[in-house]
């Protein structure tokens, strides 16, 4: 729903900044994305690390994610701190949402929010965004034991609805979403933009794709 590469930029920076290490560029960080915010530290701490032109060996990429590791903890305090500070200000949503959700909600459609993003980073930005009010329910990914692709998140969130999976539609950005739908047992739509791991999104196994949540919203009235 919102482009926040510029978000993670700004705050993996800053946290970079702050362990006197090297910036990471976006287009780098853009495949690191979708995984949940642990992940992206440590891929980008790794990827600061590798000597430019280089390709690790088994023993070195051993080496490098274990000193990842072991900065971890500072570099997720620095992060948190970063992203709060920043929330939403160099994001944007993307085209189509708004009246896309709207169009949803018009129907009677009750509508849950499910992200790898930490909870208290994706509630204020939702907020900030005035997209909040479309959602009953918002769960990040620290509201479960197990982040997408694990299915435990879908059915957590089906559950919260009063819905069964195979009448829960879930719309994704990426194989992350695909894989814990089909895991779930729901339908899944993927949009056409946004981040799939540097990957072409239309590879991914999903039962429909569409352009923006306004297309989606029209297709299914």
């Amino acid at each position: 729903m919102v482009d926040t590469l510029g978000d993670f930029a700004a705050s993996l920076n800053g946290m970079l900044g702050d362990l006197s290490l090297p910036h990471v560029a976006p287009a780098a960080i853009e495949v690191m994305v979708g995984k949940g915010s642990e992940h992206l530290i440590l891929s980008a701490l790794v990827h600061v690390m590798t000597p430019a032109g280089t390709t690790p060996s088994a023993a070195e990429a051993g080496a490098l994610k274990a000193k990842a590791e072991g900065l971890f903890d500072r570099a997720w305090a620095r992060y948190q701190h970063h992203y709060l500070a920043i929330n939403g200000q160099h994001s944007a949503v993307y085209p189509g949402v708004i009246e896309g959700l709207k169009a949803l909600r018009a129907r009677g459609l009750r509508l849950a929010c499910l992200t790898n993003k930490p909870t208290s980073f994706a509630k204020p930005l939702l907020a900030a965004k005035g997209l909040d009010g479309f959602f009953e329910w918002v769960f990040g990914g620290d509201a479960f034991e197990r982040k997408k692709p694990d299915p435990l998140p879908l059915l957590k969130t089906c559950e919260a609805l009063g819905t069964v999976p195979a009448r829960t539609l879930m719309v994704g950005d990426s194989s992350n979403d695909a894989r814990a739908a089909r895991a779930a047992g729901c339908p899944v739509v993927l949009v056409s933009y946004g981040y799939n791991h540097g990957e072409p999104v239309r590879g991914v196994d999903a039962d429909g794709f569409v352009d923006s949540l306004a297309e989606l919203a029209a297709t299914a009235a």
